[in-house]
């Protein structure tokens, strides 16, 4: 047999077994899952991958924020490291194979790697990274954020959870934090892969396997404030309102239809919107809604958000209405590496395999990597393109593809 081939009901079995089996630590009623950082639930499923890591052959360790490392290590002395792996956390009652997939995935072919061609030149690490989601405090990234030396205990000493938990404790009765463990800024990475599921429908609607990712959206975020003058809606004419919501529904038309015209990977949503006094018969004095703008190109995404606040600032005036925008997060565009893809699209292409160049248009572990090594993220198919949610699926069939492809890719770099 070739590199990564293996009985397909042994390896369909494996994966299956595998993923009820994570998806076991915090099974919600509705058959979800729900680990957040720290919890007891995080706690025992850490546990349980250091413990399947071990069984595997490979050396378990954790550093001192809690992400856990299964290691490989290579023949070569002084070797860099290749990680690979994603998170272990999810939303509150999401799906069984965000973050856990990759995890799982990273298992699977390093364990199959060294069972088939004994110890690589380089070292191979599994990371089960500790937290990714933000869905307990708020924080995102801090797992990967703390690899690569952009997040620190500084960040964390005033965050609470919504039960008032302060972080810092958190993580001290999850026995982390304390100097037992080392520091997690790390300067040996080789490279990091993570494989992921698409969490949207591209891959499935369009028929192919595997998602090489190029580059991994930027994200702006804006909260927008528009102020009228409540007054009675029975007795107010048109034509002399003030009117906060009239104004707000124009501003959110325009902002979609400049999209539309703008680029079609630009994608522009507003989630939230609150109404003041938000009575039935008075005229809207105060409207809030945010903004979430993305694109994978920083200038098109720089000048679109130009374009539209100049836009903005004509529509209220028409109105005699004010408006004010307050930007909270402004994430760079991040390009994967080129030559890690192009392993991946030289192995799919010799055997067949249909795949795509695509971007991401959700953030990843994979966006704190590309600022700091190379990395490539790659995606099989989400059923329906539905995530965070019990209805979360992919089909064995593409998990198994992607393991197969890992492998190879894996092969090639360390071996």
């Amino acid at each position: 047999m070739g590199i990564g081939e293996k009985k397909p009901l042994a390896l369909f079995t494996q994966i299956e077994e595998m993923v009820e089996w994570l998806a076991s630590f915090g099974k919600s009623q509705s058959n979800g899952v729900t680990r957040q950082l720290y919890s007891k639930e995080w706690q025992a499923a850490q546990q349980a991958v250091e413990k399947r890591m071990e069984e595997a052959g490979l050396r378990a360790y954790y550093d001192d924020v809690g992400n856990l490392f299964g290691r490989l290590a290579g023949r070569q002395e002084n070797a860099s490291t290749i990680l690979t792996g994603s998170h272990i956390d999810t939303v509150i009652d999401g799906g069984k194979y965000d973050g856990a997939y990759g995890i799982i995935a990273s298992l699977i072919a390093v364990e199959y790697l060294y069972k088939h061609y004994g110890l690589p030149r380089k070292n191979i690490e599994v990371v089960s990274l500790c937290e990714e989601e933000g869905s307990r405090f708020p924080m995102t990234y801090w797992g990967s954020g703390s690899i690569a030396g952009i997040k620190s205990f500084a960040d964390i000493q005033d965050l609470k959870d919504a039960n008032g938990m302060p972080f810092v404790e958190a993580m001290r009765q999850a026995g982390f934090g304390q100097g037992k463990y080392p520091q997690p800024r790390r300067d040996d990475l080789d490279c990091f892969i993570e494989l992921h599921i698409e969490q949207g429908e591209v891959l499935e609607r369009e028929g192919k396997s595997i998602g090489v990712v190029s580059h991994i959206v930027g994200q702006r975020r804006y909260n927008v404030t528009v102020i009228g003058e409540s007054n009675h809606a029975g007795t107010t004419p048109m034509g002399w309102r003030k009117d906060a919501m009239h104004t707000a529904a124009e501003l959110i038309q325009v902002l979609m239809q400049r999209a539309k015209e703008t680029s079609p990977e630009l994608v522009t949503t507003v989630g939230q919107m609150s109404v003041e006094p938000n009575i039935s018969n008075v005229i809207p004095r105060k409207v809030t809604f945010s903004m979430d703008i993305r694109h994978s190109d920083e200038q098109v995404l720089f000048e679109f958000c130009e374009a539209v606040c100049k836009e903005f600032k004509l529509i209220t005036s028409k109105h005699h209405t004010e408006f004010s925008i307050y930007n909270w997060m402004n994430e760079k565009p991040v390009k994967m590496c080129e030559r890690l893809n192009k392993i991946s699209e030289s192995i799919l292409g010799r055997e067949g395999i249909p795949f795509k160049k695509m971007t991401s248009g959700a953030g990843h572990d994979s966006q704190v990597f590309g600022q700091f090594c190379p990395t490539s993220l790659l995606f099989v198919p989400s059923h329906k393109g539905i995530s965070h949610s019990p209805y979360e699926f992919t089909r064995t069939e593409d998990l198994e593809k992607g393991i197969q492809l890992l492998i190879k890719v894996l092969y090639e770099l360390a071996y």
